[in-house]
């Protein structure tokens, strides 16, 4: 599985520490930018990307993407085919579970501005881990939209 990757300015530095992490799980990352530190930059530019990679294979792949929030990213992601996002800015995992359990999420938003880099990879590890149940109430739900 792919993972594609992507923040702005809130998450670089976390999204850096996330991707050696990804790596060293033996996950084949992709990071769709920013690239460089600009406290003035805009996460459309960096989230759009990691949207439209998975859109483009959603069965193959999964997202990431940091913002202060983590709302505006997933707002972003959502807009976009065969999306579903997942937001965390701490707190309890257990939704984390339940939006790969339940719902099929295949995007992680995450408040950077509210986790602490090891909230942000058990988080991630939980997330990426946990498969879609198949139960058929879940797959019926799904269905509906």
């Amino acid at each position: 599985m792919k993972i594609y990757i992507g923040s702005d300015h809130a998450g670089f530095e976390l999204k850096g520490k996330l991707i050696e992490f990804l790596k060293r799980l033996e996950y084949e990352v992709e990071d769709k930018g920013a690239f460089t530190y600009d406290k003035n930059d805009d996460y459309p530019a960096f989230i759009i990307p990691v949207a439209q990679a998975i859109a483009n294979d959603p069965e193959h792949s999964r997202g990431i993407v940091l913002g202060g929030s983590g709302q505006g990213e997933a707002m972003v992601t959502d807009r976009f085919p065969h999306i579903s996002t997942a937001t965390w800015y701490g707190g309890s995992l257990d939704p984390l579970r339940l939006s790969r359990e339940h719902n099929d999420a295949n995007v992680l938003s995450l408040g950077a501005r509210f986790i602490s880099e090891e909230e942000a990879k058990d988080a991630v590890k939980i997330w990426l881990e946990t498969p879609f149940s198949n139960d058929e109430r879940h797959v019926r739900r799904l269905s509906k939209f």
